[in-house]
């Protein structure tokens, strides 16, 4: 009986742990959602808080076709800010084409002295 007790126990914390990043999930879905208002966001809280096994299905029974489509848009949106800021960061790769792309033009004869020096302060600052 002991091996069994054991797993009992395991069963039951997966379920704790289970049950935690659900809450969570749902919390941030509640504070994510732009279609509520506060007084909405607030009920839904109290809700899951007083009764929350039943408040959480209802939520997920209500709002769950739109809960990963927000996720989703989070995501979309947190990695076009992570590639942005990557980008910016390496900015210097973009300037050195550009400023080769400059010289190309000056050789050619698109592009003046003062024109070439004025777009590369432009580049450069």
């Amino acid at each position: 009986m002991p091996l069994l007790n054991l797993f009992w126990t395991m069963l039951w914390f997966f379920m704790f742990i289970i049950w935690i990043w659900l809450l969570i999930s749902i919390f941030g879905d509640i504070f994510r959602n732009k279609e509520q208002n506060g007084w909405a966001k607030a009920a839904w809280v109290l809700f899951i808080i007083i009764l929350p096994l039943l408040g959480a299905l209802i939520y997920i029974i209500v709002h769950g076709h739109a809960m990963q489509e927000r996720s989703m848009q989070d995501a979309a949106e947190r990695e076009k800010m992570t590639r942005a800021y990557i980008q910016d960061a390496a900015g210097g790769a973009g300037s050195a084409d550009e400023l080769a792309k400059l010289a190309d033009l000056k050789e050619k004869g698109v592009l003046t002295d003062a024109e070439f020096e004025a777009q590369k302060a432009k580049l450069l600052a």
